[in-house]
């Protein structure tokens, strides 16, 4: 049996918005230890605010001042922090209805232990020393048993000086991918230098990469066909836009290859030829570079176009 691989991988990207005049109104307003939420066509105070009415979906915009202290109306318990969360230290995450607002804000309580925490307890902000204009500008909350309800709910025309218009958030996924059995070897085999696909009993075709199962008749592939490695460009598209940490110059040329013996195209960068000349029909061939275990391109072979009729199946 051939070994399962895994690896771990990381997906992320920075999500890039602008604010409109509710949102802006209330990182800003955390900025200045000042919390706002919004009132709905019911009366209700919604805090964080939204923009549009959750009901009605009418657009909202009387914006309401509340206070810094609140009430856990439901907590969780994270025994060991992990990267990027508010703290570094066990706590508990808590929904904490503000004095006057009707909803509850997520956040972190700084609390000694599980025992220290319970719905109904009252808590505070604790303001971040540095505030930016970010949700991150709340600290966390902390106990408070000594605050009172304070009546809260006056009306806010929202006007900061130097309002914040626009946040990036880096979103971020840690996993470990393990791509099973089938995969596993097709993936040792591109070390080897080669492409395996699989077979599928019923309807005779071969799909690289492998799946394990045909995704047309839903049945098992075992029988193993290795394909290519020249193939056919079936479609492509001219990547503009530079990814991080890949060392490639834009524009280049990311295509469908439909490797020769293969019922189903794969991607992969086309080089060694200016991207404008990149068409469909194009005959190319892997280029491997010394100890990697997938091709690093694909280049011109030199042969004739393909003929349309002879991918146009796989496009």
């Amino acid at each position: 049996m051939s070994e399962v691989l895994t690896a771990p991988l990381v997906v992320e990207f920075p999500f890039t918005r602008s604010l409109g005049p509710v949102q802006s109104a209330f990182l800003t307003g955390l900025r200045e230890r000042t919390v706002l939420g919004v009132r709905a066509r019911d009366g209700r105070v919604v805090v964080p605010p939204v923009e549009y009415d959750p009901v009605t979906a009418d657009e909202l915009h009387e914006l309401v001042e509340v206070a810094p202290t609140g009430t856990v109306t439901t907590w969780a318990w994270t025994p060991s922090a992990r990267r990027g969360q508010p703290l570094d230290t066990p706590f508990a995450w808590v929904l904490v209805r503000l004095d006057g607002a009707d909803t509850a804000l997520l956040h972190a309580l700084d609390a000694p232990g599980p025992e220290a925490v319970h719905s109904g307890m009252r808590v505070r902000i604790r303001w971040a020393a540095e505030r930016t204009g970010a949700i991150t500008d709340i600290a966390c909350f902390e106990p408070a048993d000594d605050a009172a309800e304070q009546p809260h709910g006056r009306p806010h025309d929202g006007e900061f000086a130097d309002p914040v218009t626009g946040i990036t958030a880096p979103a971020r996924l840690d996993y470990t991918y393990a791509p099973g059995r089938t995969q596993s070897r097709y993936i040792q085999g591109l070390a080897e230098h080669k492409t395996v696909g699989e077979r599928c009993p019923a309807c005779r075709k071969v799909y690289v990469p492998p799946r394990g199962a045909c995704p047309t008749c839903g049945v098992a592939t075992g029988e193993q066909v290795e394909v290519g490695p020249r193939g056919t460009v079936t479609t492509f598209c001219i990547v503009n836009i530079k990814a991080r940490n890949l060392d490639i110059d834009v524009p280049y040329v990311y295509a469908h290859i439909a490797l020769d013996g293969a019922d189903l195209a794969l991607h992969a960068r086309i080089g060694g030829i200016p991207y404008d000349q990149v068409r469909m029909g194009l005959r190319v061939e892997p280029v491997w570079t010394e100890g990697a275990r997938h091709p690093d391109h694909y280049r011109p072979t030199g042969e004739p176009d393909a003929d349309y009729d002879s991918y146009k199946e796989l496009i």
